[in-house]
């Protein structure tokens, strides 16, 4: 599956819905505070929910309402889809397809409710007509009424398994009058085929470029630190054996001696009991650090050499969780990637991440403010962030965007 396009609706300065076309390297241009992060944190939330969680205050101020809507578009998608052991299907066959033939997924959130939580809907050109509309949410018992109901012969039909009713259904009626509908993806097979879906799904990795400089977030100062933590977390039931092995031997120890202090005064015996003051702090025992030859660690090197290894250590990082995650693709959002980068590191950035972008199932997407950048990459990267003459954000394509990202940006020589 490949990310196609973005939908917002509601979400923070994105009042009206709007869609914002990626391909596989993406170049999202623009002035400060004009809405080029909000995309990115926008797929970070509806991908992960990690560092970024949709909140009370994410809803646009200019809505009428407090449903914020996050889209994502899909092409390349799966032949079939498995629901269970015995039912296969195909999205086309659910008419789970927008009108364009691609997986259309919103994930809509009530910023007004107590407790903010995501829904995720298909948008698609489902069939309208009452009493088929309905067939993904129906379970087995229900779908089998609609067939005695109809007065359909399930000859021939395996009726363990919903798929086949529903065709059977589908082709019973005269017309099935496909409209563009929003199907719930919380409920019966609708949610088994969504399921089956998210794990097929590509990895999305957001590196942003304001990452706050606090212990919690260790990497920014040194991201060798997280890799040990990383390891750590990957060994941790052995760690735990290893403290118990200790924690019980040296208890036996602490009993063996309170019994011989009982010998000569019970009274403070009774007093004492083995107790360990804090967990062991792994951590501390395994210290990892990238140096030059010179021992300078890295958070005594310049902004922009951090900055590099910092990118460097994303990618990696990005990488395992691909793997182990065994998605199909991966999708790097990368934060204004030439920050504190010399013009000849800025090139070099931008030709690695498009080389990056070549290959297969991996996909860029990066935002930057500096207008001399989009002059590296083909104009069909490029995604103007700008207002409209309502003063609301709007993406602006094509050739035209050149000559009007130099003109609202300015190019110094």
């Amino acid at each position: 599956m490949k990310l196609k396009a973005v939908v917002l609706k509601n979400f923070r300065c994105y009042h009206k819905e709007t869609h914002i076309p990626i391909g596989d390297f993406t170049a999202l241009i623009g002035k400060n505070d004009i809405g080029k992060s909000t995309i990115l944190e926008a797929l970070e939330i509806f991908f992960n929910e990690g560092i970024i969680k949709c909140e009370k205050l994410d809803a646009c101020v200019h809505g009428d309402n407090q449903d914020v809507r996050i889209g994502c578009i899909f092409s390349e998608l799966p032949d079939k889809i498995t629901i269970d052991v015995r039912s296969e299907t195909t999205l086309r066959g659910e008419y789970l397809l927008n009108e364009d033939g691609d997986l259309e997924i919103h994930k809509i959130y009530n910023c007004d409710a107590s407790r903010i939580k995501g829904n995720f809907i298909a948008v698609s050109n489902h069939p309208s007509v009452v009493g088929w509309n309905d067939l993904l949410l129906l379970k087995n018992s229900e779908l089998k009424q609609r067939l005695r109901d109809r007065g359909i012969n399930n000859e021939g039909i395996d009726l363990r398994s919903n798929p086949p009713i529903r065709k059977a259904l589908w082709e019973n009626v005269a017309a099935l009058q496909l409209q563009r509908q929003e199907i719930p993806l919380d409920k019966e097979d609708a949610r088994k085929i969504w399921d089956s879906l998210k794990s097929q799904m590509p990895t999305f990795a957001l590196f942003q470029a304001d990452r706050k400089s606090v212990d919690a977030d260790s990497e920014v100062q040194d991201p060798m630190k997280l890799a040990v933590a990383e390891a750590i977390k990957a060994v941790q039931d052995s760690l735990n054996e290893i403290k118990r092995a200790v924690q019980d031997q040296a208890s036996e120890v602490a009993r063996r001696t309170l019994e011989k202090l009982k010998e000569m005064d019970p009274e403070l015996a009774r007093e004492l009991q083995p107790h360990f003051k804090d967990e062991p702090k792994w951590e501390r025992i395994f210290t990892l650090s990238l140096t030059s030859d010179h021992q300078i660690p890295i958070n005594k090197r310049g902004s922009g050499v951090r900055r590099l290894i910092l990118l460097s250590f994303f990618r990696a990082e990005a990488e395992r969780k691909h793997k182990m995650a065994n998605s199909p693709g991966v999708i790097y959002a990368i934060e204004e990637p030439e920050t504190s980068q010399h013009p000849n590191n800025q090139k070099l950035i931008f030709d690695a991440l498009s080389e990056l972008a070549d290959k297969e199932n991996c996909q860029i997407i990066v935002t930057t403010h500096v207008p001399g950048l989009a002059g590296l990459l083909p104009v069909e990267n490029l995604r103007y962030v700008d207002k409209d003459e309502d003063l609301k954000p709007c993406i602006r394509t094509g050739e035209g965007i050149y000559a009007r990202i130099a003109k609202d940006l300015g190019v110094l020589p």
